[in-house]
């Protein structure tokens, strides 16, 4: 598979109302965030205000995770919730959301109808190895598959690829195949895996 190292330097970083937002990865790769047509986002925010409320994205389900921090959220008319760091929680980018803490978080924007996908932590200890699978399998109408890893934390390698990741750096492959991937870890790694499945 062809994957793609993404680091700081191609990273897209813009502000917010409560704090910063950097783009990891975005499809189509021209799509411009603003102009709310993409297809699918990866992004990590960093939220600075005790309490902040997030961007209206009807078009959109979010799928989100804390990689640094607590936050504690209210979806709609919910209740409030706490997120504990790289526990994932979905929602529909259209209900209001308010937020408080002051975490880094990371996000999987996917948008309605034109694609589905999952988010998932994984952690490795030093010295361990495994081959991760998708958690979900391509509904029968989308039949495109990206794959990416974000690491939050250590080091992680792709033997079969090629590929090593490091913290704060991001791998995607936008065309790949249907099969396990095999990572191992010297010291140890935090990761957030996604799978996207596109027509």
């Amino acid at each position: 598979m062809e994957w793609t190292l993404l680091t700081k330097e191609d990273y897209v970083t813009t502000n917010w109302s409560g704090g910063t937002t950097t783009q990891l990865a975005i499809a189509p790769e021209r799509a411009v965030y603003a102009d709310r047509d993409f297809l699918w986002r990866f992004s990590s925010a960093g939220v600075e205000l005790e309490h902040s409320d997030f961007t209206p994205l009807p078009d959109y389900n979010r799928l989100i995770a804390t990689l640094k921090g607590g936050l504690d959220m209210k979806v709609g008319e919910g209740e409030r919730f706490s997120l504990v760091p790289y526990q994932v929680y979905s929602f529909d980018g259209g209900v209001p959301v308010e937020s408080w803490g002051q975490c880094t978080d990371f996000n999987l924007m996917l948008r309605k109808g034109q694609c589905e996908g999952a988010l998932q932590a994984l952690t490795l200890a030093a010295g361990a190895a495994l081959s991760w699978t998708a958690p979900v399998s391509a509904p029968q109408s989308f039949q495109n598959r990206t794959l990416a890893i974000y690491c939050g934390e250590g080091e992680v390698n792709l033997p079969e690829d090629g590929k090593t990741v490091k913290a704060g750096q991001f791998l995607l492959c936008r065309q790949a195949e249907d099969k396990p991937i095999r990572l191992e870890s010297a010291q140890g790694a935090q990761l957030m895996m996604a799978v996207i499945y596109t027509r």
